[in-house]
């Protein structure tokens, strides 16, 4: 049975729901934040560490509308969820293994998500497979929000944590291009989010489908 099936059961929009997602969103967005602050830290850079970012308080990482606004509102659209936080200030110049150092602080936000609905599906496998009911409803939410920030912050635009990656393989002009649209900030994510909305939400919801589809698998479902 595909995700969205699953979800098609819960009723999405339902108060519930909605504070299930919040609470999901708020516990996944503070790990994935922290673990960008402690792989920085880790390979050399105190700069979120001093700035208060190494920390479990999801007051430091919130972005009210990339961590609340969005991903509620796509709750309530019944859309695949994704979102992000305030990135993780860290200085490039004093990680370890130069670019392939900013790679790793670049990955652990992203790799972060994908363990944690790795985990959330093998929960809800343990606890068999419910469809109903508080337990059921937010361990499935809580593998397609992780998949969704997974899938979502992989994608390689500035400035989502894909693109440190992609720059740390692209040869120099492409860098050029990548750094000259880092200037941008989020407004690029936000012009993605405005003229690809129908497009992305496909390409999430088909992405987040197969991963659902190889977990049942390796779970033997």
């Amino acid at each position: 049975m595909f995700l969205f099936e699953f979800i098609g059961i819960l009723g999405l929009v339902n108060i519930t729901y909605i504070i299930i997602v919040l609470v999901v969103i708020l516990l996944s967005m503070t790990l994935h934040e922290a673990m960008h602050a402690f792989a920085s830290n880790w390979l050399g850079d105190d700069t979120a560490r001093l700035q208060g970012r190494l920390t479990l308080n999801p007051i430091k990482h919130i972005d009210p509308i990339l961590t609340l606004l969005l991903p509620i509102m796509l709750a309530i659209a019944g859309a695949p969820i994704f979102g992000g936080a305030k990135p993780v200030p860290f200085n490039p110049n004093n990680v370890r293994y130069g670019e392939w150092g900013v790679a790793i602080v670049a990955l652990a936000g992203p790799l972060t998500n994908f363990l944690l609905a790795f985990i959330s599906f093998g929960l809800w496998v343990a606890v068999g497979t419910p469809s109903r009911g508080i337990i059921g409803q937010f361990l499935i939410s809580a593998v397609s929000v992780n998949l969704g920030f997974f899938i979502f912050n992989m994608i390689p635009i500035p400035p989502l944590d894909g693109s440190r990656v992609l720059y740390t393989l692209a040869p120099e002009f492409v860098r050029r291009g990548m750094e000259a649209m880092e200037q941008f900030g989020v407004m690029i994510v936000f012009i993605v989010i405005l003229f690809t909305g129908s497009a992305l939400g496909m390409f999430m919801a088909n992405v987040i489908n197969f991963f659902f589809e190889l977990f049942s698998r390796i779970f033997m479902l």
